[in-house]
């Protein structure tokens, strides 16, 4: 996403996990690159930097915005419900990996999410929803009327911010009470919507053209799952969508 907002000309390649790493992985001038902070540092080297201009207290914000995701809204994206995980989640790393890497990343990015569950809520176990719905709340007031959250350009707190919400709010989860809550905010639906038109606009359009075909069909057909044309065809791009978030949380920050 931030690669998109600042136009780089990368090769993209897309592969399965490599066992000792999480992606993205960056080859640049004979070197690899595996945490994302480092990525975009060579990005910022070459002048690719939506940032230069903000203030510190503007860059601080993009710093506290990313923890606040990472704590309070990542583990809840994927890995908290269990209808969702079982039914969804799960089946979505396990298409997207190859053997053996699509049994072991699922359960290690469950286990991670648990960890920072039980940290943060060591008692309750419904305080993590509404800390959920609080954070989304909390985007939208920051963002209000604005096209994005520090300036008319987008940032890096843009990049960060669409790669949760993008998933939360186009993946077919089987339990969407979270998705709903999005939903409830018009300001951030349309800001994913902007972003995705403008910068994944062949995405977009590759996507509802399948959309619209899989509904023609399902006309003439009868199947027994109603949904899993549906489920198979966003697969593949929100399943993109939700590793990058993960790669995002983990690696802007140590």
């Amino acid at each position: 996403v931030y690669a998109k907002f600042n136009g780089i000309p990368l090769k993209v390649n897309a592969v399965g996990n490599p066992f000792n790493s999480n992606l993205p992985v960056l080859k640049y001038n004979n070197y690899t690159f595996t945490k994302v902070k480092d990525i975009i540092e060579i990005f910022r080297e070459n002048n690719y930097n939506t940032e230069q201009d903000l203030s510190r207290k503007e860059c601080a914000k993009i710093m506290a915005y990313d923890v606040m995701l990472k704590e309070k809204l990542f583990p809840a994206l994927q890995w908290l419900d269990e209808k969702n995980v079982n039914e969804l989640i799960r089946p979505w790393y396990c298409k997207a990996m190859p053997f053996p890497f699509n049994f072991y990343y699922p359960a290690k990015f469950e286990r991670q999410a648990r960890v920072i569950f039980e940290t943060l809520y060591p008692v309750e176990d419904d305080i993590s929803v509404i800390e959920n719905k609080k954070c989304l709340t909390l985007l939208s007031t920051s963002l209000g009327e604005s096209l994005y959250f520090l300036n008319e350009k987008p940032t890096l707190l843009d990049a960060v911010v669409y790669s949760y919400l993008a998933p939360l709010l186009k993946a077919p989860l089987p339990n969407p009470a979270l998705q709903n809550h999005l939903k409830a905010c018009t300001n951030l639906v349309t800001f994913v919507a902007r972003i995705s038109e403008r910068y994944f606009s062949n995405e977009c359009h590759e996507y509802k053209t399948k959309e619209k075909n899989a509904q023609n069909v399902k006309q003439y057909t009868h199947n027994e799952f109603p949904n899993k044309r549906r489920t198979q065809l966003v697969a593949g791009f929100f399943a993109t969508l939700m590793m990058a978030a993960y790669a995002l949380s983990n690696g802007i920050l140590e």
